[in-house]
């Protein structure tokens, strides 16, 4: 059983128990169906998975799926193929993903490749009749995302993006909260990836330039537009962005011409939401990856990693007096802390534990190779990858021209 611990930041109000909330079971929950993948293992069927890159592919939990088995791993270097061979308990490798996707034996794969590489990847690894579970971004451009949509398409097979955002606690109680209408309508939301320190990555241990060094900060969106987004299922339609940087040498000469370390979006959604994203990577600031969604009847305010709660604010009949000594509505404040759904039925059985990103990792693992063995669409399907990618990369091209208002295209046609 798991209860939701609401404490007032009111001193003059009673505690209260949080509308809906009290006692609140893993059964309980009522999310969309293709969110609610809980139950018991009705199917004997293993997914045979064939996992692509030993850096960030190695934090996942494919050998404890009771439906999936890794088949094999491939990365270029072999020390990265042995790790990879430990973690998941494989005993076959490749040396490079082509080799990889000849395996007649392996169904799907997993791509934890370099970012400028994914596309070509996912292409090459549909067109070899694999689903396709890759991390994020989708693409680097546009083009780039209509291209991997076409070959979905075309082949009939499953993609999935492994976004974390989507699955941590927080995100999942806030569409909880969405379905059940709780928030009323949502105006306005923010959401903050703020990554200091990450130039650390540009370089390699040969002083060499990673595909990381002057990637433009909303080309890497979607652990800030998908706390929204996915939470509505609303799309992004106008951006107007602004950029910052300075004369630092590490932005200069980078293949993505990129000037900026920070960039800052104003977004419009398809239900008039506006919506700021800020994408930070250098200044004095406070890594974070957290969201608010603010609405008519309630918001939510999640916590930032450096130990500010969860606060969740109702809208109430209340008065009382500002510092200026005007009557103001006040609204009822409250403290939160959002269930641990990683220890509910959403999840089997071995995969019941804490992982990485706020207990997304295995949440990821589940919903994907739940989705093959279901022959269901995954919650992070193409479109919904396309629509937390594509607004960011429409957003760089507005800082380049000063913030010129743009559209974003669409891509769910």
């Amino acid at each position: 059983m798991v209860t939701n611990q609401i404490k007032s930041t009111s001193p003059s109000l009673d505690r209260r128990k949080f509308i809906g909330m009290a006692g609140l079971g893993a059964t309980a929950l009522t999310l969309s169906s293709r969110f609610a993948f809980a139950g018991e293992q009705t199917s004997t069927r293993k997914i045979r998975l064939g996992i692509v890159g030993g850096g960030f592919g190695t934090d996942f939990y494919f050998h404890e799926h009771p439906n999936c088995t890794v088949e094999a791993v491939s990365d270029l270097r072999q020390d990265r193929r042995e790790r990879l061979m430990n973690v998941y308990k494989c005993a076959k490798s490749y040396e490079s993903l082509e080799k990889l996707l000849t395996d007649p034996r392996i169904e799907a794969v997993f791509i934890a490749t370099p970012v400028p590489d994914h596309a070509r990847h996912v292409i090459d690894s549909l067109k070899a009749g694999k689903h396709v579970l890759c991390t994020v971004p989708v693409a680097m451009t546009l083009d780039e995302c209509s291209a991997i949509l076409q070959t979905v398409k075309s082949t009939g097979l499953t993609y999935m993006m492994a976004e974390t955002s989507v699955f941590r606690q927080n995100a999942i109680q806030a569409k909880k909260w969405y379905q059940e209408g709780l928030f009323g309508k949502i105006f306005s939301a923010e959401a903050e990836y703020y990554h200091p320190g990450i130039s650390n990555l540009w370089f390699d241990k040969n002083h060499k330039p990673t595909w990381r060094q002057g990637q433009p900060p909303m080309n890497y969106p979607t652990h800030a537009t998908s706390f929204l987004i996915s939470v509505t299922g609303e799309r992004c339609t106008h951006v107007s962005c602004l950029g910052w940087g300075d004369d630092d040498f590490l932005l200069k000469n980078n293949v993505y011409n990129n000037p900026f370390w920070n960039e800052t979006a104003f977004f419009k959604t398809n239900l008039n939401t506006a919506f700021r994203v800020q994408i930070f990577r250098k200044g004095a600031l406070m890594g974070t990856e957290r969201a608010e969604w603010h609405g008519d009847k309630m918001s939510y305010y999640s916590d930032d990693q450096n130990g500010m709660g969860e606060i969740v604010v109702k809208a109430s009949e209340r008065t009382g007096k500002d510092e200026g000594g005007f009557i103001v509505q006040e609204p009822i404040k409250e403290a939160f802390v959002s269930p641990r759904w990683w220890k509910t039925d959403m999840l089997p059985e071995p995969l019941r534990h804490d992982s990485g990103h706020d207990g997304s990792h295995t949440f990821i693992t589940h919903e994907f190779i739940d989705s093959l063995v279901n022959s269901r669409k995954p919650l992070v399907d193409i479109y919904e990858s396309i629509a937390y990618t594509a607004p960011g990369i429409v957003a760089h091209q507005s800082a380049l021209k000063g913030g010129e208002y743009m559209a974003i295209p669409s891509f769910d046609i």
